[in-house]
């Protein structure tokens, strides 16, 4: 049966990036190369960089496959293998990368503007606040999803550090060797990759592992000490190591750091799931007793609609992707004919980690107990982590090497996304507040207020509530860039329907799933606030929770509105569209 889904998703990708991409690439979009990219008109060896279209595909995946594409399938296959397998196929194949593609394209087509700029003339000009407060809520979010995962779980695992630290150095050498050196792209990247093998295996050697866990506290299998709160010296050192990462990555020239460090880091995913689809093809183990449909109302999450559908984001549709793919890719595009491949082919690719996510929960262990022994959702990390190890073990890798890579693979995956994000927040908070207070203008000041934001919403929220509120507010930025990319279709006067309605499916979907949360936050669990372990914690975390899906909704609801009226405008004003 495994190989069977692994057919599937081959399958998918065949018809849905050969056929369908390429048919409305052809007859809708219609990319010129003569035409000059913004990267061209304004290259200024920061943000506006031409990039080859394999390095540039090495970014894309990597910048927008984090921890989405993973904890997301394995968090939701506890409402059934079924429900989490078709939502990542028929996400992806109609409106995964319809949203990533035609970001990249707005981008290229608008001259790099961001999606602040662009809701000022495209909807209206009280839009652009609203949507830039919202994307800083939901940034936020993001890095208090992902630094649980990564500072709480991954990096307190002492075989991991260094392995992550060598990555990044490799990938600000492979920076250095590409853009100051001018070596061939060939060269560094054995040269990068080798060394980031390295790496990883001497962070699995015994001294290594013996100084972190004595600087953890966790030599000869003792607890971490508590700090405050549920944050041990372990969680705080590994949270500090996120911010310390973050800051540089969010600061230098992309060139620097972000886009040769997402590259390097892209073939050491890359090779991880290569290893575990060869060990998965010798193994072929079936589903067991793994039921495809377990219960509408999963206990800890909610009703399957609308909560399945943000919970797997990323591998199936995600609005960080429109953010990366407008603001970040789309001034790195060296010619329009490069942004299906980019864009297109890297939301496919990421629909294969999501199933390979999927795989390690629900035929790596044997049974629809042993997923739950080993953690189930709640532990998603190390399921994904020990599950790849198995995979690979059956071509003969060493399982404790392999869990330790898995483990890297994973903060990899967390860590590239990570200070994108905080690039993000900080140029989110400039644009809407830069003319009244100049000083977050300064790159160090506004990623220093968004990293200290970050600490506090992981010392005190719990994972499963981030992370689902997270995914919430994740598939509603992706539904207003769907209505973005609407209305920019229907101002030049091009066929829409194909954006139009997944725009509707998320926006209706993401708006329930946010009620739901801040209705479970307000009236179910701040009651129990009393009967916890640390009261004031939980009562705080309820509220941070409860508050914030209120916000979002109240700024996606204004944003529809405007939104629904620049419609109506563009169907009376702009020429008829084109036949598909």
């Amino acid at each position: 049966m495994s190989i069977v889904i692994l057919i599937l998703g081959f399958v998918t990708i065949a018809v849905g990036y050969a056929w369908y991409a390429k048919t409305i690439d052809r007859n809708i979009i219609q990319p010129d190369d003569k035409k000059a990219t913004p990267a061209r008109m304004y290259m200024d060896g920061v943000d506006f960089t031409p990039a080859n279209r394999n390095v540039l595909f090495g970014y894309q995946f990597k910048s927008i496959a984090a921890l989405g594409p993973i904890v997301g399938p394995i968090v939701a296959v506890q409402y059934g293998w079924l429900p989490a397998l078709a939502w990542i196929i028929l996400g992806t194949f109609f409106i995964g990368w319809v949203q990533d593609y035609a970001s990249i394209m707005l981008g290229v087509r608008e001259e790099g503007q961001s999606f602040g700029a662009l809701s000022y003339r495209l909807i209206s000009p009280r839009s652009r606040m609203i949507l830039l407060t919202f994307i800083y809520f939901y940034l936020w979010l993001i890095m208090g999803a992902f630094g649980v995962q990564v500072g709480f779980n991954l990096l307190t695992n002492p075989a991991v550090p260094l392995g992550v630290i060598i990555v990044i150095l490799a990938g600000i050498l492979a920076g250095q060797m590409t853009y100051k050196w001018k070596q061939d792209i060939i060269l560094t990247s054995v040269v990068t990759v080798v060394i980031s093998f390295l790496g990883i295996l001497l962070g699995t050697s015994e001294p290594v592992r013996a100084f972190w866990a004595g600087l953890y506290g966790t030599a000869g299998g003792a607890t971490s000490p508590t700090l405050f709160l549920d944050v041990t010296v372990a969680k705080f050192i590994g949270s500090l190591l996120v911010v310390i990462i973050c800051y540089f990555g969010a600061v230098l020239p992309i060139w620097r750091w972000a886009q040769p460090v997402n590259y390097v880091a892209f073939w050491i995913v890359l090779l991880g799931v290569i290893g575990g689809v060869v060990g998965l093809a010798i193994w072929h183990p079936g589903l067991g007793d793994f039921p495809a449909f377990t219960s509408f109302n999963v206990a800890g999450l909610g009703p399957l609609w609308p909560i399945l559908f943000v919970t797997i984001a990323c591998g199936a549709i995600s609005g960080w992707h429109s953010l990366v793919s407008s603001s970040g890719t789309a001034r790195q595009l060296e010619k329009e004919g490069d942004a299906l491949f980019v864009g297109g082919g890297s939301m496919f690719l990421e629909m294969f980690f999501a199933i390979m996510a999927f795989l390690t929960a629900t035929v790596a262990w044997g049974s629809y107990q042993g997923y739950l022994d080993a953690g189930g959702g709640a532990r998603a990390a190390a399921v994904f982590a020990n599950g790849l190890a198995a995979f690979m073990s059956h071509w003969g890798l060493p399982t404790a090497f392999g869990a330790a890579y898995g483990m890297v693979f994973l903060c990899l995956m967390a860590l590239t996304i990570m200070y994108l994000v905080v690039r993000f927040m900080r140029v989110a908070s400039a644009e809407a507040l830069g003319d009244r207070f100049p000083a977050l203008k300064n790159v160090h000041v506004g990623s220093i207020i968004a990293l200290a934001l970050t600490l506090a919403l992981i010392w005190l929220v719990p994972f499963l509530q981030i992370w689902v509120v997270f995914g919430a507010a994740n598939q509603l930025m992706a539904s207003l860039a769907l209505l973005l990319i609407t209305l920019w279709l229907m101002s030049k006067g091009k066929a829409y329907q194909w954006t139009f309605w997944p725009f509707v499916f998320m926006f209706v979907t993401t708006i329930a799933a946010l009620l739901y949360k801040a209705y479970e936050s307000f009236f179910i669990n701040l009651p129990k606030a009393a009967a916890q372990a640390n009261p004031g914690q939980f009562t705080t975390a309820q509220i941070i929770i409860g508050l914030v899906s209120l916000v979002l909704v109240v700024a996606a609801f204004i944003l529809a509105w405007d939104g629904i009226q620049a419609i109506r405008r563009y169907r009376t004003e702009a020429p008829k569209p084109a036949k598909a």
